[in-house]
Formats: C-alpha cells, structure tokens, sequence
C-alpha cells in the first residue's frame, strides 16, 4: 500500500506540471530569468511617457478596470491586423488560431493577457511602447485637467499605459514573423529594457502582456471579477477571449479505494502475511465493488465572451429568436421580451449598425423620468464604450434599448469629447429618425381587424405615450413626426385615434381641432362644455393626462387645423350664420344687461367679465378661462405642485369669464330679481349660488368654503320659511327626586333584626 500511495502522490504532481505548463502565463524559471537580466538593454522613455506614466500611477481613479478594457481591445487590433495580412499571403504560420487569453495568479499577484495576432519585432517595442505622440499626451494632460477621467485614455493612443494603474512592473512577451521573440520589461520609473527571451519561441506568435499587480488591485486576480469585467466591455469582440479558470467537476471514485486509504497500519500488516489471499479476493470481487463521486477541482480554458455580436449581420441572416435572445442579453437578463425592433446599417458621412428594441414593458420609466438612464450601449469596433450613453437618443427616447456600433469613433471616447464630436451629432439624427420610423411602422401596422388591446401600436401607446408627449414637448426639430404619433381617446369613437384620422373625419364646416381637459375620464364626458358640441355633433378630443395641456399649448396646431379648449372663451364651431348669431347675440346682450351688470359688481375680482353665451345647452351657467388665463385642470395640477405659488393662483382665479345660457329659466328669473330686488339677501344669495354652482361644474375649486356655507345655509333656511336663525332653547331635563340612602340602610337592617327573632 505504501507504494500504492506513491504512485498517487506522483499522479498528482504530474497532473499539477501539466496543468501549470497548458497555462501561458507561467513564470520563467530561476535560470531564464537570470539569463534575461544578464541579456537586457536598456532604454530611456520618451519625455512625455514620463509624464504621462507620472500622472497615472499618482492619481487614484474609480474606474482602474479600464486598463483590461484597453487590453482586450489592442489584442483585438492585433488580431485583426494579422486576419487582414493573411489575405495578401500566408504570414499565419503554425499559428491559425485567432484569439485571446487571459489568465492569473492569485499566488504570484500576478494577470497576463495574451494574443495570437501580428506580434511586435524589437524595434516596435521600442517603438511603440517607449514613444507616444506628443499631441496626444499633451492632449491627453489637458484633458484631465478640465475634469476627465481615465476612462478617455485610449482616444490619445496612449490606452496601453493604463496597466499602471493596476500594475507595479509590466513584462511584455511579443513574437513577431519578421524577428526572434522578445521581452520588454518596466518598473514604470524613467526607462524600460528589451532583451531576446532565453525561452525562445514560446508563443509562436502574438503578444502576452503580464502585470506584476499592485496591493491595491488584487481583486483583478480574481476569477468572478475578470469574468463579469469581460463579459461587461468585451463580451461581443469578434475573437474568442478565453480565461484560464478553476472549476469544479465531478469524478467516480472506487469505494475499495477510499475504504483502503483509511486502513491502519494493523490491517495493513495483516494484509501483507496474506498477501495472495487479499489479492485474489479483490479481483473476484472488484466486478462488485460500489463507485462514489467526488467534487475535483480542474484548471482549463474556458471561452468567457459567449454572445454575438448580431448586430454585424444582415438582418435577413438573425432569427426572431436571436433578436429575443439577443435583447435578454442587453437587458441584464430581463424576463421581458422585446414588442419590436429595428435592425439597421448607416450608410453615409458616417458609417455604424445598430439594434434598437421597445421593450413590452415600461417598468419603472416614469417612477423618475428625469433622472432615467439611457438605454443604448455604444461600442466602437465591439468594444464597450460606455453602458448606458446618454447622448445617443434624446431623453424622452430612454425607453429604447440596443447597441451602436462604429468603426468612426475612437476608442474611450469621454462624454465631455462626444458631446462635441461631429460623428455623434450624425449618429444621434440618424438614429432618432430610425426610432420613428419603426413607431411609425408599428402605427401603420396596427391591424384594423384586431381588438384594440390586441393591437400593437395600441399596446405601445399604453405603455410609452407619456414619452412620445414629452417628446413633442421637447424635440421641435421631430415635432411633426411624432405629433402624428399621438393617440388619444375622442367623444364620437371608441379605442384611441390619431389625429390624423380625426382630421380625416371632420366635417367641411369644421376648422379647428376641439379637446377638454380633465382629471379623469368620467369628469370630461360629463363637463357641461360638451353640450353644445354634442348637440352639433362635433368630435372631441378627450385629455385625462397631467401632460395633456402643457403638449396642446406647445403643438398650437396640426396639420393646419388650430386646437382648441373648449374651457375657453371664444369657442365657434365653424356651422354658425355670422350675420344671424351677432343680431341673436347684440339682441340677449340687451335683455341680461341688468343681470351680467349685477353680477359683475357683486362678484367683483372673482371674474373678470359677465357675459351671455350660446355655449352650453341645459346648464344656467359656465366659468371659463380667458383666451389667455389658465383652465380649471391647469389651475388644479399648478396647485399640486410643491412649490405651488398663492399669489400667482390668485392671478389666475381673476382671469375666469362666467358666460350665462339666456335660454335657461333660472337665468331668466334671476334677472328680473336682479332689476326688482338687487339688494335682497336672497337675491344675493342665488346669484352667488349660480356662480359657485357653475364653478364647480366647469371643474374649479371652490377657494371661499366658509361663505360658500353660510349662504347655502341662509337658502336652505329660507326655503323652510325659517324666519331666525339664532338657535332653539337648550332642551330641558327633569330631574328624578334623590333617595335618602342612609335611611334605606336603617330599614333593610330592621327587617333583617324582625327576621331573625321569628327564627
């Protein structure tokens, strides 16, 4: 047994060589490094690389995991480059594999990333590595000093020295065709040294790069950490980038065998004086033996940028299937799927491709509208710039998800440079214009035989057309686009309408466009605003939301046709006999003169004018706003705000008309009242009652509540023919005759004394 053991003790070191040697990264042995020390030559870096290197390691940046970013995407360039040299001749060699790995060393503090691309000979890592353009240092310093952060480093081609933020030495491993294989090494103080590596060729071909980290970036020799930061900025790089890891698999062990591990040196002993016993009776019964499983841990490689990159094929070539999947995978693993989506190629002064979905769901959007993030991740040749970029779409577009990519743009752009960048002002146009075009597909599509839950556009509009509004209110350049986008609910059809299809059923006389406003559905369909245009048959259009007004003030008109409140004072409808309604009008003006003139001076700041109206049908009387005064529910979402302002609500209250239907008999009756008993309580009273009646009605609030009372009080009094009202005497109680408890006592003991001498 004992030399069973031995055997095993020798398995596992060999396994543990093989595991080690599979891993690039492994270490030079004592020898090689001493034979590289002895070999070195050493250069001077470059003026502005010390400054630049300077500025690095003395700063501490949040966002230190750019460096692998900038990694992955240089191993990416180098991968492409050999890809493209391949095509004119065969400079692939033994070398055919195209990728990338990285792997680390929690022991030795150490993370190496490695290509199989163009490699560089030991003029380029002098080259390119020691030298950097002074333009772009410079730049690249200024641009620190204005507030940037690391995150814009590789826009100056200086994205390889970000490792200082991570690393105190870089050893950097590089095999070009052209030359032997090379090591170019730096402490980041004043100079570097380059040296033939005594290990010869063991790359074959490509460039490994390994940072001896520093303390405080030993999380980057975690395995979960590297695989999230990949999968986060490099997941969609065309080459495959695998990571070296540990996992866990699971393996049968023989029962006999664990069974014999845990043998004393007693058993052993007597297994040895029957040795040929013991063996014949394990090979009889091995056949029988019962296997266990255990976890092992296994070191390998695994490919850890997994999806693809969709967006890079022609849309005829994806599935519906992909585009969901591929929308999951944006959208941090999200259980809802896309409703639609647009695939696209931009062509032109600008050149990128593009996947925009509209989630089913609007979850959360407009808990906070302002402050919602962006939904689209923009990518430069399939690296992540930046998650969620704000300038990409407008924000009343942050319901869109997708991925931008360009070729145009340099790497690590910051958002302060893109704000200015000519390219993204391009890309930001085009890509609003696909968002509307895909809504207006999805408008036109919306199926005529469905049911309006059914339809697409109508389950869109349900979810996203608080952003459509604010997009009116905020895009004037797409104004007129997206105001065709628009639904809204009308009196004369059920399901929502576009204005267009409105328009379209407008009869000829008909010139403006005609909408009230309200808090709830059921408030606008009983205004009494309604009468007038029910009776003639007019179409309205029906606003419940908050936003409602703020989008109709900001639209003005569409498509020609002017909008109209018809809280407002004014209202025509097209259909009248100018020349018989201003005779019938002058002609009522006349007759309620008496009464508007009453009115006005017992109202006094609480209207600005009296007048007679022909809007309203059934109802006495109507509060409207003036052609530039605030409507009832305007006034009612002004005094919900937070910083509400009393003074300026005031002023709004001063601008109301109360318009009078001369045809109704309360009207007719309060103006003779008006002529023969002005100055009557009562007479006051009604003609107050009108107006707080009208009011509410019309949708206002009612701000005197304590008058309001009295007076309906004194109406209500006076129509019971209560001629006081002091209050009726209190009602009196009689009171009951006390009992003299003491002597109750005394007789309930006598007749206790009585009883107890008969007994």
């Amino acid at each position: 047994m004992a030399a069973f053991f031995f055997l095993l003790l020798l398995a596992v070191v060999a396994v543990s060589n093989v595991q080690a040697s599979e891993d690039p990264s492994a270490m030079m042995t004592a020898e090689q490094e001493a034979s590289l020390s002895s070999s070195q030559e050493t250069f001077e870096f470059q003026a502005e690389v010390n400054r630049l290197m300077d500025i690095i390691i003395n700063s501490l940046y949040k966002n230190k995991e750019v460096f692998l970013r900038e990694l992955i995407s240089n191993a990416s360039d180098a991968l492409d480059k050999i890809r493209f040299l391949a095509l004119s001749g065969d400079v692939m060699g033994d070398k055919k594999d195209l990728e990338i790995g990285i792997s680390f060393d929690e022991e030795l503090k150490t993370l190496t990333i490695r290509d199989t691309g163009v490699g560089m000979t030991k003029a380029d890592l002098v080259a390119n590595l020691g030298t950097v353009a002074k333009s772009g240092t410079t730049n690249f310093v200024e641009a620190l000093g204005d507030g940037a952060d690391m995150s814009m480093i590789g826009q100056f081609g200086v994205g390889f020295y970000s490792v200082y933020l991570v690393a105190d030495k870089v050893r950097v491993t590089s095999k070009n065709n052209d030359d032997d294989q090379h090591v170019w090494e730096s402490t980041a103080d004043s100079s570097f040294s380059i040296a033939k590596d005594p290990r010869g060729n063991t790359l074959g071909r490509g460039t490994e790069i390994t940072m001896f980290l520093k303390e405080d970036a030993l999380d980057f020799c975690k395995q979960d950490v590297l695989q999230d930061l990949v999968q986060k900025y490099s997941e969609f790089i065309t080459f495959p980038i695998n990571l070296f890891k540990k996992t866990e698999e699971t393996v049968e062990v023989d029962e006999e065998e664990e069974e014999e591990a845990e043998t004393d040196e007693e058993e052993k002993s007597e297994d040895d004086e029957d040795g040929l016993e013991v063996e014949e009776e394990e090979e009889d019964g091995a056949s029988d033996a019962e296997s266990k499983t255990e976890k092992r841990t296994v070191w390998g490689w695994h490919r850890v940028n997994s999806n693809t990159a969709i967006w890079s094929r022609e849309k005829d070539d994806v599935t519906d299937d992909e585009y969901q999947n591929f929308f999951k995978s944006i959208s941090k693993g999200s259980s809802d799927k896309a409703s639609s989506w647009i695939h696209f190629k931009a062509e032109g002064e600008v050149e990128f491709r593009s996947i925009l979905y509209i989630p089913e769901q609007s979850v959360g959007l407009y808990d906070d509208y302002h402050n919602s993030k962006a939904g689209v991740k923009l990518y430069v040749r399939k690296v992540l710039i930046q998650d969620d970029f704000e300038d990409l779409l407008p924000r009343y577009l942050n319901f869109i998800k997708g991925v931008v990519d360009s070729d145009d743009l340099p790497l690590n752009v910051s958002r302060e440079t893109l704000q200015q960048h000519k390219v993204l002002k391009i890309m930001a146009k085009k890509l609003v214009r696909k968002v509307l075009e895909m809504l207006r597909k999805l408008a036109t599509d919306d199926g005529e035989e469905s049911s309006d839950d059914d339809k697409p556009y109508t389950k869109f509009w349900n979810e996203y057309g608080k952003s459509i509004k604010m997009g009116v209110i905020e895009d004037q350049n797409n104004r007129s686009k997206l105001t065709k986008l628009l639904r809204f609910q009308t009196s004369n059809q059920e399901g929502i309408q576009s204005l267009e299809d409105y328009v379209a059923r407008m009869p000829d006389w008909q010139k403006d466009i005609y909408f009230i406003a309200g808090e709830n559905m059921e408030s606008v369909q009983k205004s009494p605003f309604l009468e007038k245009a029910r009776k003639k048959d007019v179409e309205i259009v029906y606003l419940t939301e908050p936003i409602d007004e703020y989008l109709m003030q900001h639209m003005g008109d569409f498509d020609g046709h002017k909008l109209t409140s018809l809280t407002k004072e004014g209202v025509k409808f097209g259909d009248e006999d100018e020349e018989v309604t201003k005779k019938r009008m002058s002609a009522y003006k006349d007759t309620f003169k008496p009464l508007t003139g009453y009115l006005k001076d017992l109202f006094g700041s609480k209207v600005s004018k009296v007048i007679v109206s022909q809007r309203v049908e059934t109802t006495p009387s109507v509060v409207v706003h003036g052609a530039y005064g605030q409507s009832a529910n305007m006034e009612r979402i002004a005094k919900a705000q937070t910083f509400a302002n009393s003074e300026r609500m005031k002023e709004m209250a001063s601008q109301r008309t109360l318009e009078l239907n001369p045809r109704h008999p309360i009207i007719v009756e309060l103006n003779s009242l008006a002529q023969e008993s002005p100055e009557e309580q009562s007479t006051k009273d009604l003609a107050w009652i009108l107006y707080d009646t009208a009011l509410v009605s019309s949708g206002f609030a009612q701000e005197d509540v304590d008058t309001f009372s009295e007076r309906m009080y004194r109406t209500i009094a006076s129509n019971l023919n209560v001629e006081s009202m002091d209050l009726a005497p209190e009602l009196e109680i009689e009171e009951d005759e006390e009992v003299d408890t003491d002597s109750d006592l005394d007789s309930d003991k006598d007749s206790e004394s009585d009883a107890d001498s008969e007994l």
